[in-house]
């Protein structure tokens, strides 16, 4: 990599790192979370993105060096087809072939009746969440997979192997693309890993909106012991998804579990206590956790407050920023907060005097990342997206900055967690599968002859390909 390259890098690195720890770097950092937009500015429509993922990473490289950014995703649009159209998930439109081809992926919730989880399931996620993943929701997500019992077929079958070749094949390409970032325009890879919420992901990928609010009045008990099941299992992927650097910060994609979707007894009894400890764990072992509030959080702004300093980065969309500044700007960065309304359809005047307004109000003392309020879509205005860009370079310069020290390897060491020297470990009845487990070594090994060798050898391989197959599924539900 060139030296002045390199040098942009870690300038950008400790910008981004430093803002994020809510210190005041040289100037604001700019990370847009931009998706279809990079396609519809380097040329490929929204199916060529989902279906073309090296074109996806071109776009992103592209939108990087040309608007000269700090920090992107390798591909804001994520969702790869070769993955979903191989085992069929049915909750994807997808561009070219749902939907038109220049129109973004959509989430299809199946009607209640259809929904992925029935309603007398919840004991079975309980007592065995990976279990209940592979044998009861992927075979009704998944067009091409049989449930147990049932007659298959070479598709069928074929579709574990394609999935998991997919997933393996699709994950592997992003170091190449976070590296040619690097050495291409000296960008940095804004996010590492992957969590949700456990009663979001009940929501979304299983009983559906309408099922789950159902459920929190019927069967309430069993809504809490389903995401408490859930807790260490998303924590596991977190964590084991993270940046190994602790650089930059686990994404967290909020969706229904704030007002108006759940009412505050529901958020306070049901969502914040299967949250928070997860947070408190990863900040607890040096990880930030990007809070990315899609929709408006700010009636839980007193909640989130309750977290320990510098241990998220807030993400605000359709809240209010000023008002989450005052009641988080002592505490955390703030991100976003420029409405994607004034990208898509206002002039630049506008963009630049809205940049200006939320600068002067949340980012004085640092502690801000400019972006969009939500994703950006193929919907915004180059020209937009270019002023948002050049007024914060131009404004967004501090006088003196501070910093953040030493990048890399930085940890939540000397911050104090909410309960000093506590680690937040998490609940797992004694004869449940532990996180990262399908089928475990002792279990196997009743199945095996007697081991003439190295025992421990061979047990060590087991658990690695054991945890690859955990790993496909838990990326199914989490990320696609």
């Amino acid at each position: 990599m060139p030296q002045d390259m390199e040098t942009r890098y870690a300038e950008r690195l400790n910008r981004y790192v430093t803002a994020m720890r809510n210190e005041k770097p040289d100037m604001i950092p700019i990370r847009p979370f931009a998706a279809e937009f990079t396609g519809r500015y380097a040329g490929y429509n929204c199916q060529e993105l989902v279906h073309d993922y090296e074109k996806a990473f071109d776009a992103a490289r592209k939108c990087a060096a040309d608007f000269d950014w700090d920090a992107v995703v390798g591909n804001m649009v994520y969702v790869w087809t070769g993955l979903t159209q191989a085992i069929g998930l049915k909750y994807y439109g997808v561009p070219g072939i749902d939907i038109p081809a220049g129109t973004g992926f959509q989430y299809r919730e199946p009607p209640q009746a259809e929904a992925f989880m029935r309603a007398d399931e919840y004991d079975r996620l309980i007592e065995d969440p990976t279990g209940f993943l592979f044998n009861v929701w992927l075979p009704r997500a998944s067009a091409a997979v049989r449930p147990m019992g049932e007659p298959t077929s070479y598709e069928n079958n074929l579709s574990f192997v394609k999935g998991g070749m997919a997933m393996m094949q699709y994950f592997g390409a992003f170091p190449a693309q976070i590296a040619r970032l690097r050495a291409e325009s000296g960008t940095v890879s804004a996010i590492a890993g992957i969590l949700k919420a456990p009663l979001d992901i009940i929501a979304d990928k299983m009983r559906g909106y309408i099922g789950l609010v159902e459920d929190l009045f019927e069967r309430p008990e069993k809504v809490l012991a389903a995401c408490e099941a859930l807790m260490p299992h998303l924590l596991h992927v977190a964590q084991s998804t993270a940046d190994p650097e602790k650089n930059v910060p686990v994404g967290f994609w909020m969706h229904r579990g704030c007002v108006p979707f759940v009412s505050f007894k529901q958020f306070d009894k049901f969502y914040w206590p299967t949250l928070k400890p997860i947070i408190q764990e990863l900040w607890a072992a040096g990880h930030q956790t990007l809070f990315y509030a899609e929709g408006d959080w700010n009636h839980h702004l007193k909640s989130f407050a309750e977290l320990p300093d510098r241990s998220i980065v807030y993400h605000v969309d359709r809240g209010d920023i000023f008002e989450a500044h005052k009641v988080l700007g002592e505490k955390f960065c703030l991100s976003g907060g420029i409405p994607n309304v004034l990208l898509g359809h206002r002039p630049a005047d506008e963009v630049r005097d809205y940049c200006k307004k939320v600068i002067d109000g949340v980012a004085r003392d640092g502690g801000y990342i400019m972006d969009a309020s939500a994703i950006i879509q193929n919907d915004a205005k180059v020209e937009n997206i270019q002023a948002m860009t050049d007024f914060t370079r131009e404004y967004g310069v501090y006088s003196s900055g501070s910093s953040a020290g030493c990048v890399a390897g930085a940890t939540a060491e000397g911050d104090a967690p909410a309960v000093p020297g506590h680690r937040f470990a998490l609940p797992q009845p004694p004869g449940r599968q532990p996180p990262g487990v399908c089928i475990p070594w002792e279990q196997k090994r009743n199945d095996l002859p007697e081991i003439t060798g190295d025992e421990k050898l061979v047990q060590k391989i087991w658990e690695d390909i054991d945890a690859l197959a955990n790993t496909y599924i838990w990326q199914v539900l989490l990320s696609f």
